[in-house]
């Protein structure tokens, strides 16, 4: 019978070679930043000493460094350096959520959005017209912590936004990808991936039907021109789910009455990606 903490006996050699596969792309962006093995290797003791503790022994009675040793195979002396230091919590950068809430506000509610449910250019401030319609009132619906000038200075800096002939503020709607090496593209590509494999993960081990959807749409063997036209039909169609799908996500979280007897705990993740490969030379390009 298997141990409470290893709920299914997997093919270890499958999933090293898949692991292998899945860390590639990782190893190789961690080395061009400058990061190490020695780093890296440090990393996943903390990590192993901190699943073992956190999401297999959850009965304090277990989590002794012999159990711990068991689990992980690192050694007891490194077990103990390894409880003594602090973790370093997953936090979320303020200019994350204030930039993603204002994007999702913009994209899903439908006065700021036209017949054809695209975003609106915004005047900077309200007009007698349409008296809840600018961007400085996008702004304090979200946050009265910032100016809307600070904001929109801020996000013309980025490429978020352009100003017209009018004074209107126009989304960029490539507004969706974060600019190359920002701590919002970083932090988002940690929570995706880790939401990709936390569900792939789960869809694995499970005993039941795969409680999360992991799907995609591949094919190879794909000249130039036939792989360009359908990573282009994959992005507009990715655009047009996600859009959809923040406006559902808007309907049911706006002016919602919180119920005192139902904890909101819960989170939910919706993502979709593109990736194209040249299979004879193994040269990436970036989708």
């Amino acid at each position: 019978m298997s141990s409470p903490e290893r709920p299914a006996a997997l093919p270890a050699t499958a999933l090293l070679r898949a692991t292998k596969r899945l860390l590639r792309p990782l190893v190789r962006m961690l080395m061009q930043s400058g990061i190490t093995f020695p780093v890296l290797a440090d990393l996943l003791r903390m990590l192993f000493v901190e699943v073992a503790l956190t999401d297999l022994l959850t009965d304090e009675r277990e989590q002794t460094d012999s159990r711990v040793n068991l689990l992980t195979g690192l050694q007891r002396r490194e077990i103990r350096r390894q409880r003594q230091q602090e973790s370093d919590p997953d936090a979320i950068p303020p200019i994350v959520t204030l930039s993603s809430q204002m994007i999702a506000r913009w994209l899903g509610t439908p006065s700021y959005l036209d017949t054809d449910g695209q975003p609106l250019p915004l005047p900077r401030v309200a007009s007698p017209d349409a008296p809840g319609i600018s961007f400085d009132a996008l702004v304090e619906s979200i946050t009265t912590d910032f100016r809307p000038r600070t904001v929109l200075v801020d996000w013309l800096d980025q490429g978020l936004v352009t100003l017209d002939a009018d004074e209107r503020v126009r989304l960029n709607m490539a507004a969706f990808i974060p600019r190359p090496g920002s701590a919002e593209q970083i932090f988002y590509f940690g929570r995706n991936l880790h939401d990709h494999i936390a569900a792939a993960a789960a869809n694995i081990v499970g005993a039941g039907p795969a409680p999360f959807v992991d799907r995609c749409v591949h094919y190879d063997g794909l000249d130039p021109q036939a792989a360009a036209a359908l990573e282009a039909s994959a992005r507009k169609a990715a655009q047009r789910i996600l859009v959809e799908v923040n406006s559902v996500a808007l309907g049911l979280v706006e002016g919602k009455t919180p119920d005192a007897g139902i904890p909101a705990t819960l989170r939910v993740n919706f993502g979709v990606y593109v990736y194209v490969e040249d299979e004879a030379g193994r040269k990436e390009t970036p989708a």
